[in-house]
């Protein structure tokens, strides 16, 4: 590029709420077109998924991008002369010396943006032809309409369960239920597989042990792509965290690691009640060892502050105070309100 060539500098805005791919295509056409690229986020009451989520999803998938934050953007959206001067008025003051030559969009907004900015009104599949999609039908239906979003947006919509407890807890059983139930996924306890597969004379090392909380996430992120609003996990890296130290006194860096980050990766946390029968098969230590590692797994959770639910009684109580509790939370909600 000559260096008298002016830069070409484009504009985009919206709620993403959440961010698909008909925001993708409109994106990725500005991006062939422009030098450099602006996308307004707007704060908004449509969806609980916050600004800085849904900015930082635009960000992953489009690094060369530049994010502005519109947490006090106008509330209203119309076609009156007195709601388009407000918008106005306010995508002005946030470019401050911006230049837009070329605005981004695919609503009727873009005649009288373009036109207040002074930049090439660029509307994109504005009929819906390219990518028949929009925020709406996403909100409504998130399970019908995963083919338009990207794998990092659909993840991270998913309500994520984790079920804590000793062995023989019922996790497996209720894992399993919870996931007929609400008609989607559950994640195995990949821990227990694999000590099966590689224990010697009941033991695996301390290196061993790193290898499993890698795995079982891996597998996690690919069922969280069929899950349906929720996926149940039987277990985490927390819990083999606590098996290893269980076993050997400490853990490695690479599990201590993923232990942490499972702090914030499930959204909520249920242990279950040793109020069961206990299950004595081959591969276990007894109940007097089940009271203990339950014993082991609160202190952890209680050192990490993390908060969490006790499921007791039965396969059919524990369910519905999963339910109970699943129809009270909202993804990215507050889980104490």
């Amino acid at each position: 590029m000559r260096e008298d060539t002016p830069l070409k500098t484009g504009l985009t805005l919206g709620k993403f709420a959440p961010f698909h791919k008909g925001h993708q295509y409109l994106v990725e056409t500005a991006l062939a077109e422009v030098d450099q690229l602006y996308v307004l986020v707007y704060h908004t009451d449509l969806t609980s998924v916050p600004l800085q989520v849904r900015a930082a999803w635009i960000k992953a998938l489009y690094p060369d991008v530049t994010i502005l934050e519109a947490w006090d953007g106008p509330e209203g959206y119309g076609d009156t002369p007195e709601i388009k001067k407000i918008q106005e008025d306010y995508i002005l003051k946030k470019l401050g010396d911006i230049r837009i030559t070329h605005f981004y969009s695919s609503e009727f907004y873009g005649d009288h943006v373009s036109k207040a900015l002074g930049a090439i009104d660029r509307r994109v599949d504005e009929p819906r032809s390219f990518v028949p999609i929009s925020g709406t039908r996403v909100r409504a239906e998130l399970f019908q309409n995963r083919q338009y979003l990207s794998d990092l947006v659909y993840r991270d919509l998913i309500i994520k369960v984790c079920l804590l407890g000793a062995p023989s807890t019922g996790k497996s059983t209720l894992a399993q239920a919870l996931a007929k139930h609400f008609n989607t996924v559950s994640m195995p306890e990949y821990g227990a597989e694999y000590w099966r597969a590689n224990q010697v004379k009941r033991r695996i090392t301390l290196d061993q042990f790193e290898e499993i909380a890698p795995e079982h996430l891996r597998r996690e992120d690919e069922l969280l792509l069929q899950a349906n609003t929720y996926l149940f996990a039987d277990t985490c890296p927390i819990t083999t965290y606590v098996f290893a130290k269980d076993y050997h006194g400490t853990a490695g860096p690479i599990l201590t690691r993923l232990a942490r980050e499972s702090e914030k990766r499930y959204d909520l946390f249920f242990l279950c009640d040793t109020d069961i029968p206990y299950d004595d098969t081959w591969d276990r230590s007894g109940d007097q060892k089940r009271q203990w590692f339950q014993q082991q797994i609160m202190g952890d959770l209680a050192q990490r502050r993390l908060p969490y639910f006790v499921l007791s009684g039965s396969l059919e109580e524990r369910i519905s105070r999963v339910a109970e509790i699943l129809a009270e939370y909202s993804k990215y909600g507050n889980v104490l309100a």
